[in-house]
């Protein structure tokens, strides 16, 4: 029977740091660093648990730029209007992505706000890692 407790204890544990770090912004993605991309948007992924918007930054030198944004969940991206089907961003729009960077240096980040073609701006997630998003 101790075993059993011991087991289930150990398992709970791992589970628990497993999800933790999940959702630790502070992670993967450097706080103290936001970033600001515009550029044309190639591809947007509606998945669980995070969404994902691809973004070539046009560069002076007439080069693009791919980005990778984290989006939140479905869900909460239909809650700002951003869902599959409402049309609000299409391949090709040109829009503006402020973002918190990746830690690891890649060309990718957590978007923040999305500032979309027709001129609105939406937040999807919190600038502060402490503070929660709440889509109107």
């Amino acid at each position: 029977m101790k075993g059993r407790f011991l087991f289930a204890a150990g398992l709970l544990t791992l589970v628990g740091a497993s999800t933790s770090a999940h959702h630790a912004v502070q992670a993967q993605f450097d706080i103290k660093k936001p970033l600001t991309v515009t550029g044309s948007v190639t591809r947007i992924d509606f998945v669980n648990p995070h969404g994902y918007l691809y973004v070539d930054e046009q560069n002076a030198d007439g080069t693009q730029t791919p980005w990778a944004f984290e989006l939140v969940a479905p869900g909460q991206l239909r809650k700002v209007g951003l869902g599959r089907g409402t049309g609000a961003i299409k391949i090709g729009d040109m829009i503006t992505v402020t973002a918190l960077a990746s830690k690891d240096g890649s060309k990718s980040g957590l978007a923040n706000t999305i500032k979309l073609a027709d001129g609105r701006t939406i937040t999807i997630a919190a600038t502060d890692p402490n503070q929660t998003s709440d889509p109107q």
